[in-house]
């Protein structure tokens, strides 16, 4: 690239798992010498990020690559680079469709980013998307943020749910060493982060692939295990994680988490149907009887607990009694959070081929009467925060309100309140509860 300022700018769409990968990429950009741009017009390497999760995602990539294969043919130093889910699932037919692409890159190779470029700027066209073993990453990623931090500790995906794409493009499990992972966490504490967010497809499957099975096959080392483990390493005060499959969510864990003062009372737990016969179709290996048993668990441990999940409607050949039963499982449990999405046929996956998908009309119908009961739940559970004294961790200035700051509940709910975040940033505060709204609160700092 001729004398010209290296600016990168990255898009990414998604999931956590693609926001840590994106950060990880900043860090490596920023140590070959280029300066991240906020606009994208003035960069000459543009990377997107992708997800393909739901449809609406992937056509929003190929919207953007439009505008910016144009302008490659006015500046042919462009770098443009689809990275994440697309690219693995897509491969070579996205240069088909694109053909001013430099780099088409998986998920997995989020880390190799400085040689698949160096191979580039040589003048190749890079696919990147055979299984690799995923590089140890030792290039400090660009986080967005001074407070909070997410650190894998698994990649990949074993499962088969027969609507998910996951496995076919991020690979299968792959654990990083307990070793690492505390290394990860003592820098991000010795630079000031408050709070990790421990990442992973399918975190509770964590240390299956680690040597050191039993010849029973009972797994020596378990994402329990990791918690002990890391719950103490210097400067982080709050321990997160996500995100947890029912089939593997044990007791065990529950009660490290109630033991471990550092670790906080939110669990993010999907459990995408309230129906058995549905979660059978799914190939999630529970039942609706089992996903209850651990919330209740969780409640006897800590009554507090925020409980947090997913969930798909309009699934291939869901009833309206079906539905309902989905229905009935979120008005019993009452979760503080609930992503819920009309079910999207995904490229190789074996729902999508089955000839009772249902109408448009219905997914959207079971979508809104869906969502209009998780705002009505939501509201109630906020109701038990309204004159509580609630823990803090402040992160950022309120956008919409620059008196304002904002920060996290253990619980991980959204508080605002008035101050300065060039005090406030980073510490961890006293807040009493004045205003209560279905996903957010208001109150007063307390000195």
């Amino acid at each position: 690239m001729n004398g010209l300022p290296r600016r990168y700018h990255i898009t990414t769409f998604g999931c956590q798992m693609n926001k840590a990968d994106s950060e990880r990429m900043a860090g490596i950009l920023e140590d070959m010498g280029f300066e991240w741009s906020e606009n994208p017009q003035n960069a000459n390497l543009i990377v997107y990020n992708t997800c393909t999760i739901r449809d609406n995602a992937e056509q929003k990539v190929y919207s953007y690559l439009g505008r910016q294969a144009k302008r490659k043919h006015q500046e042919p130093d462009l770098t443009l680079v689809v990275a994440g889910c697309v690219a693995q699932q897509e491969g070579q037919a996205l240069l088909r469709r694109v053909p001013e692409l430099d780099l088409v890159m998986g998920p997995q190779y989020a880390n190799r980013l400085k040689d698949l470029l160096d191979s580039v700027f040589a003048g190749n066209q890079v696919v990147a998307t055979e299984e690799v073993h995923i590089l140890e990453d030792i290039t400090q990623p660009r986080r967005d943020s001074r407070v909070t931090a997410w650190v894998n500790v698994i990649y990949g995906c074993n499962e088969r749910c027969t609507y998910c794409v996951v496995p076919n493009v991020r690979g299968v499990e792959q654990s990083r060493t307990p070793e690492a992972i505390r290394g990860e966490m003592e820098i991000l504490g010795q630079q000031g982060y408050r709070e990790i967010t421990l990442l992973g497809q399918n975190i509770d499957a964590y240390g299956r692939d680690l040597p050191g099975s039993t010849a029973e096959g009972r797994h020596l080392y378990t994402f329990t295990d990791l918690l002990y483990y890391v719950h103490d390493v210097p400067g982080i005060e709050r321990i997160r994680f996500a995100t947890s499959h029912p089939r593997y969510f044990t007791e065990r864990l529950i009660k490290a988490c109630a033991e471990l003062p550092k670790i906080c009372e939110h669990f993010h737990i999907p459990f995408q149907s309230g129906d058995n016969e549905i979660l059978k179709a799914m190939s999630r290996g529970y039942t609706q009887e089992k996903y209850r048993r651990i919330i209740n668990t969780i409640r006897s441990y800590m009554p507090d607990a925020s409980i947090s999940a997913d969930a798909i409607v309009g699934f291939p050949g869901e009833t309206e009694i079906q539905f309902e039963n989905t229905l009935q499982l979120v008005d019993d449990i009452g979760f503080d959070h609930l992503n819920t999405a009309a079910y999207s046929p995904r490229p190789g996956t074996p729902a999508a081929l089955w000839d009772n998908q249902l109408s448009e009309e219905i997914k959207s119908d079971r979508l809104q009467r869906l969502n209009h009961l998780v705002n009505v739940k939501a509201a109630q559970r906020s109701q038990r925060y309204l004159g509580r004294m609630e823990e803090v961790l402040v992160e950022d200035q309120n956008p919409k309100d620059q008196s304002q700051v904002m920060g996290r509940t253990r619980g991980n709910r959204l508080a605002f309140f008035q101050g300065d975040i060039n005090q406030l940033r980073g510490k961890m505060v006293r807040v009493q509860i004045q205003e209560v709204r279905a996903f957010s609160l208001s109150g007063d700092l307390v000195e």
